[in-house]
């Protein structure tokens, strides 16, 4: 996982997890990264220092911090699966179907590659990437 500084064209400035470098660089070429404010898709990285360190200096504060993240992240996950509808690969096609009233309205969860969450996007259905852990991530 990468952390990034962002900013926005509207002047706003947050901070967004990615799996990897290329992941940032395919969905800013995609224009898929958006604002928090949800106002703009003009989105760049913001200079920032590097963190670095081995796993021998991860010092307590770290790893306190680190296991904090896991527990919320599967929290979060539980979260989800409790109370929402897992539709894998259909996520698109159902999310469409609620949208258009083709379907009763419920909570789902499932899978999108980054053109179909920009082609989602782009009509007016909202949706969130959540960073998922698996069961087995400490």
């Amino acid at each position: 996982m990468i952390k990034y500084q962002l900013k926005c064209e509207c002047g706003e400035e947050f901070e967004s997890w990615f799996s990897n470098s290329k992941e940032y660089d395919n969905l800013e070429k995609k224009n898929i990264l958006s604002c928090q404010c949800g106002k703009s898709n003009n989105v760049c990285k913001k200079i920032m220092s590097p963190q670095i360190s081995s796993r021998k200096e991860l010092n307590s504060n770290q790893k306190t911090f680190l296991k904090i993240v896991n527990k919320k992240l599967n929290d979060l996950r539980k979260y989800v699966e409790n109370n929402a509808e897992y539709v894998g690969e259909k996520f698109v096609t159902e999310a469409r179907s609620i949208h258009y009233d083709k379907k009763n309205i419920r909570n789902i969860y499932g899978k999108a590659t980054p053109e179909e969450k920009k082609e989602l996007y782009e009509e007016g259905i909202e949706t969130h990437t959540v960073p998922w852990l698996n069961k087995t991530d400490n």
